[in-house]
Order: C-alpha cells, then structure tokens, then sequence
C-alpha cells in the first residue's frame, strides 16, 4: 500500500478514535495537531530514537504553563510507514496500532508517564 493510502487510513482512525474518547478528554484531543509521516527525520533520529520509532509527542504536556516563547507547539507526530512494516503490511493489525500509538501518544500530552500508559493498555 501506498503512503497517501495509509495516511488516509491513518487519518480516518485518528478521527474515529477520538469520538471514542470521555468528552472532556476528547476536546483536548481535538485540539491536539496530530503529523503524519512516512519515517522520522534525522532531525528527530538524532534526538536518539530509534529508526523504527511509532510516534512521538513534542511540546509541553497539558496543563504544564512553564513553557516560554520558544517552546515547540504540542503536537503528536505517527510515523506512517513504521507503523505498516510493524504490522507487517497486515491491515487490522496497522489500524489497531494506528489507534493504540495515537492514544499512547495523547497520553504523553496529559501528562501520564510509561507506567501510566502500561497500566491503561498502551505501552
């Protein structure tokens, strides 16, 4: 499949995602830019990710005003191509994990940390 397709999938199970989500959480959600990409930069890479990472979230979670004029917009960034070799080129499985790194994620912007995240299913 190709980029443009699998963003476009991306893009419907983002969307669909966060209608499922609490209302309070899904307005903050809703205001949250998501990014979709093929593979991360070498931008990020030398930030030490690894190649294969899923998604990364940037910026200052929500609620944390102690950014300054300089600080990076919070935003999540899912990375398309990845995500499809993870699930080996298999559809259900890129959907499912399309959702699952996307709320992961969200999770990152309301502050939970990685056991947080494990506690609710999303590691």
């Amino acid at each position: 499949m190709n980029l443009p397709a699998l963003i476009h999938i991306a893009e419907t199970i983002v969307n669909s995602t966060r209608r499922e989500l609490p209302a309070p959480l899904q307005e903050l959600a809703n205001a949250l830019p998501v990014a979709f990409h093929g593979k991360p930069t070498p931008e990020i890479l030398a930030d030490e990710f690894e190649p294969d990472i899923l998604g990364l979230f940037v910026g200052r979670p929500h609620g944390d005003d102690q950014g300054d004029s300089n600080d990076v917009p919070a935003q999540i960034h899912l990375f398309i191509l990845n995500i499809w070799e993870f699930a080996q080129d298999e559809d259900t499985t890129f959907e499912d994990e399309i959702s699952i790194t996307y709320l992961h994620e969200l999770g990152h912007y309301f502050g939970w940390d990685e056991e947080d995240l494990e506690a609710r299913g999303l590691e």
